[in-house]
């Protein structure tokens, strides 16, 4: 008989090995998606500037990579992970981002600015939130909340940091060699520490939620079939997308109103810096209340910042829409990995959040072109895209509300019950 005492699980991991795990985590997501995905808007004007790209076309290169890479690789890249390991999708996507913003510093031309938008794409979807979600996923269960949103602080210091290195960098090499640097740098802070995770198919270790439902693996067949799947992906993509229309296009909006390239980087950072608060309080939360409603908060949050942006002016407007969005945009993307755990288990979280980040990152992709679109040259306003997000982000705290309310401490047990 074996004696199941003697299987490891997260919680009786050693400290130090979660540690670095959570660190491991953190500096992933700190490089590739904190200074990759928040650092290249801030480079737009000057794209435009020197190459002539209209606002469209500069912000239609996420979308182009986005549209091209995520149904091709994302449940691709969740199948691998949840094989194999994360290790080697962390190693390949830091590398894939670096030589995707050193390709963008100086394409000129549109085949070039897409193909390296791609070379973007595949780097996030390898290097960025999949691998890094199932990762502290494998290692955690009773705190995986707080570990979840100590990890996401990695995007917001990145984003915080990356506005004001690059307008350091920018003033004294000029903005393409400033990108060229960046993207050095994801590669010499996101590869390192990747290549000495042990991955859990050598580790062997199994999480308690594995060990209770080893008979019950859910085969991704049933969880298609199961209408909470698409409540939640599309929940996500109508708050991603929102949170993306705005993201993508908030240093355009802000030269609009002449803000200086100082000034901007000032309150991109201020973003960047709330959404740390965002990441702890909601990471905070979903440990002690039901998920669902967490969920449900951050979205009404991030309408409500969007909103923010259509009252009329007043002094401090743009400081309290910063605080507001980035508190949003702090839970948004940790959320939905945690409420895929809780409605369809860990065992299968890598290909369930292959398939729905393909859809946010549709979304993603998506809105920004449109509000992009939506722009009125004739009076320089961004006020119907902006209406447009709003009722975009409410639509999904509609669909989300049709959510089972799932006991974390149940786990997969409540995903046989409501399939």
């Amino acid at each position: 008989m074996v004696n199941k005492t003697q299987q490891p699980t997260p919680d009786s991991a050693p400290r130090s090995s979660k540690t670095y795990i959570v660190i491991t985590a953190f500096l992933s997501l700190f490089a590739i998606v904190g200074f990759a995905y928040y650092g290249l808007p801030f480079f737009f004007d000057f794209i435009m500037k020197d190459f002539g790209y209209s606002r469209t076309a500069v912000t239609s290169g996420n979308a182009v990579g986005k549209l091209v890479v995520a149904p091709l690789f994302g449940f691709i890249a969740g199948w691998m992970i949840d094989r194999y390991g994360p290790r080697r999708l962390m190693m390949l996507g830091a590398v894939l981002m670096g030589v995707a913003l050193i390709g963008l510093s100086y394409s000129s031309t549109m085949w070039m600015f897409y193909m390296f938008y791609i070379f973007n794409a595949l780097g996030y979807v390898f290097g960025g939130p999949l691998p890094c979600q199932v990762l502290i996923s494998r290692w955690f269960d009773k705190n995986r909340g707080k570990a979840m949103g100590i990890a996401y602080l990695g995007i917001g210091v990145g984003g915080a940091l990356v506005p004001v290195l690059a307008t350091n960098l920018e003033s004294s090499f000029g903005w393409q060699h400033a990108l060229t640097i960046l993207g050095v740098l994801i590669i010499l802070i996101a590869f390192p520490l990747s290549y000495f995770i042990k991955d859990s198919s050598k580790r062997k270790v199994q999480t308690k939620i594995q060990t209770k439902t080893a008979d019950v693996a859910i085969p991704m067949k049933k969880i298609l079939k199961n209408p909470n799947f698409y409540l939640l992906a599309i929940g996500s993509m109508c708050s991603i997308g929102a949170v993306g229309g705005v993201g993508q296009h908030l240093k355009l909006y802000l030269s609009g109103l002449d803000y200086t390239q100082s000034q901007a980087a000032h309150i991109m950072s201020i973003v960047l810096l709330s959404s740390l608060v965002g990441r702890v309080v909601m990471g905070w939360l979903a440990d002690i209340i039901n998920r669902k409603y967490v969920m449900i908060l951050i979205y009404l949050i991030v309408a409500l910042a969007i909103f923010s942006l259509l009252l009329p002016p007043f002094p401090g407007r743009i400081y309290v829409f910063a605080a507001i969005f980035g508190v949003g945009l702090g839970g948004d993307y940790m959320i939905i990995p945690l409420m895929a755990g809780d409605l369809f288990g860990v065992r299968a979280l890598g290909r369930t959040m292959g398939i729905i980040l393909v859809a946010d990152g549709i979304a993603e992709s998506f809105f920004p072109v449109l509000v992009g679109a939506l722009y009125n040259e004739a009076t320089q306003s961004y006020s119907l895209g902006f209406l447009v997000l709003i009722f975009v982000a409410l639509t999904g705290v509609l669909i989300v509300s049709f959510l089972p309310r799932i006991s974390q401490s149940k786990g997969m047990d409540n995903l046989i019950e409501h399939t």
